[in-house]
């Protein structure tokens, strides 16, 4: 008989072999997630009766939004500190502890590195998404008030954020305003969804958690409120004002317990203006010299990335290229591209170089901003227009003291009113422009010149260029937002959807007997006139047939329905139903023909009454998606 070796498992029918025991423990498998299922549906099923409970307090609208603005302040301030400790350890670990170890000589080499290693994380992260849209930047904010109800994918959101910390923390070339928005953004969407508010009620909290992040980033509430309002909101509504503001003070008490309660920039005296020609022309002159700069950071912004989108080489050797270019220029620069955080600009700096220098920082900066968000970086675009503002508008001031040395000019005032113009010709955001660098310097005699530059600024690069850094984005993803509510709605809908394709039409030759005898068997006011190749020739309104027949006898047998068409204003199938309502206004009239644009050929007409069918299908269809989405 043979002898079974020592270690051979047991088969006494008391102990069970592999098999059994893989058995036993699938089995106790399924038992643990049959019972953490229940325990979610259970948990489920317990928030589903607190919402209904809360829901039915009764509570005022205004009771509501402040309380959760409260909340809103408190976890948008705490989500932009840990964002900055995050960016603020990465930095220390990448190039301070490591670049001590290696030494000045070995820094060329290494820092490149390093930041082609971060934007290539911060690439990796993102495309870990796999296409999901939601919290790429404050421009995803306004399409997601505007399109979709204030909701914000808590995910694709988070991960950008992180993206955006790992892009700052490798010394590449962004701004954190936009991740710190989209964080307080989502945690107000979040709340919203969770608690089944509607549409609006979410909009709202939107805004208030966008204005606690730059709050909390800043130092500046009242221009975190005026952002929200201005930027992310697009309407200075009474009912949004009162959250978005208890958010943003709530947001930057918080951060001043922890960052401390200094204004952004430390000035050692209030700047201002000392002489009437720099009110009349330095500061003018500055203004135009800054929509100029900003319309030049729009084109390279997002002509670097329409580049970059050609480029035929592996996904991830653009990220680590444009990581190795961005890191060079900054070792260039002595570190002063550095873009993380508003600690990057250093204001007595920018009085104290060559202008010639302070020219070469814009530039640069404009460069190395674009290349890291066009290669695969993460992070904002605000922070970089404080930093190529400042740099324009110290450069100006230091030519203008060279100059004329004997005015005794300072040319920091010029380097602080060159960041909020150049912010507010690239964003199209003035008055949060005025206010942040206001809030952020403290210094009240800056707030004459500071006012006229961002206007002429403004005005000039709207003139030069259409796009802002937000509406060029959402523009070329085919979106044009327009602020307000019905207005949202309607530049959300296009005349093609609803105009009807076979409207009664009225050819040039008819004669005017005829037209009359058609009048009666139609409610239609306007007609289209059509040539024999179905041209539009113009309109003609019942009102004027009805009196040219009553007149027939005066005018004579010879008249036809081209005499009496007026010119009028048309639309394409393409044009927003927001765009045909206004051209409706132009003449005042309810009709509209829809033209090839290419040909002239009559499509159809378009009236009022099928607009307004089409916007309360959108309002509704709105509506009920809102009452069975939940969170």
């Amino acid at each position: 008989m043979t002898k079974l070796p020592d270690n051979a498992p047991s088969l006494t029918p008391g102990e069970p072999g592999p098999a059994r025991r893989r058995r036993r423990a699938a089995r106790r498998l399924r038992r643990s997630l049959r019972a953490v299922l229940r325990g979610g549906a259970r948990a489920r099923r317990a928030w589903d009766a607190f919402v209904a409970w809360f829901n039915a307090l009764e509570l005022t609208e205004n009771a509501i939004l402040l309380t959760f603005a409260v909340l809103i302040g408190l976890v948008g301030a705490a989500g932009v500190i840990l964002f900055y400790r995050a960016i603020d350890l990465a930095f220390t670990v990448a190039f301070r502890w490591t670049g001590d170890v290696l030494g000045p000589g070995v820094r060329a080499v290494y820092r490149p590195v390093i930041t082609a290693l971060g934007m290539a994380a911060a690439w990796a992260l993102v495309r870990s998404l796999r296409g999901r849209e939601g919290g790429e930047n404050v421009a995803a904010l306004q399409l997601a008030v505007a399109r979709r109800g204030g909701r914000i994918p808590a995910r694709p959101a988070l991960v950008r954020t992180a993206a955006s910390a790992v892009t700052l923390g490798a010394g590449a070339s962004a701004g954190s305003e936009g991740p710190v928005a989209v964080l307080g953004a989502t945690v107000g969407s979040l709340l919203g969804r969770a608690f089944r508010f509607d549409r609006e009620r979410i909009k709202v909290l939107v805004a208030a958690g966008a204005a606690s992040g730059i709050s909390a980033s800043f130092n500046a509430p009242l221009a975190g409120a005026f952002f929200a309002l201005e930027e992310v909101l697009g309407s200075l509504g009474v009912a949004a004002f009162p959250p978005v503001v208890v958010a943003s003070v709530v947001a930057a008490v918080v951060s001043r317990s922890v960052l401390g309660d200094h204004p952004a920039f430390a000035i050692p005296v209030e700047y201002g203006f000392t002489l009437r020609r720099e009110i009349v022309l330095f500061y003018p002159l500055l203004g135009v010299l800054a929509g100029l700069v900003a319309v030049a950071f729009v084109r390279c912004f997002f002509g670097v990335g329409e580049w970059a989108r050609r480029l035929r080489v592996p996904p991830l050797a653009l990220p680590l290229a444009g990581g190795v270019v961005v890191g060079l220029m900054v070792w260039a620069s002595g570190g002063a591209l550095v873009g993380y955080g508003h600690l990057g600009i250093r204001l007595e700096v920018f009085g104290r170089m060559a202008w010639t220098t302070l020219a070469l920082l814009a530039a640069g900066k404009i460069l190395a901003t674009s290349l890291t968000l066009g290669a695969g970086g993460s992070g904002g675009v605000f922070t970089p227009s404080l930093f190529i503002g400042a740099a324009t508008g110290g450069a100006f001031g230091v030519a203008l003291d060279t100059l004329f040395p004997g005015l005794h000019l300072a040319p920091e005032a010029y380097a602080l009113v060159g960041m909020g113009a150049v912010v507010a010709a690239a964003t199209h955001a003035p008055i949060t422009a005025i206010l942040i660098v206001f809030e952020m310097t403290n210094d009240y005699a800056i707030m004459l010149p500071l006012m006229l530059c961002t206007v002429v600024a403004t005005v000039v690069a709207r003139h030069v260029e259409p796009d802002s850094l937000y509406s060029g984005w959402l523009r070329r993803r085919g979106e044009h937002l327009e602020h307000g509510a019905d207005r949202d709605v309607l530049a959300g809908l296009r005349v093609a959807d609803v105009f009807d394709r076979d409207p009664p039409v009225i050819g040039e030759g008819a004669p005017l007997r005829q037209v009359a005898a058609r009048l009666g068997r139609t409610s239609r006011a306007e007609f289209p006139v059509v040539d024999d190749a179905l041209r539009l020739v113009g309109m003609a309104s019942v009102a004027e047939l009805a009196r040219a027949a009553h007149e027939l006898e005066h005018l004579g047998v010879g008249i036809v329905a081209a005499d009496l068409a007026e010119p009028t204003e048309t639309v394409s199938p393409g044009d927003t139903l927001l765009e045909a309502v206004r051209r409706m206004g132009v003449r005042g009239v309810s009709t509209l023909p829809v033209v090839d644009p290419a040909s002239g050929r009559l499509l159809g007409t378009v009236d009022r009454g099928e607009i307004l069918a089409a916007y309360a299908r959108a309002v509704g269809g709105a509506e009920e998606r809102d009452a069975d989405g939940g969170p």
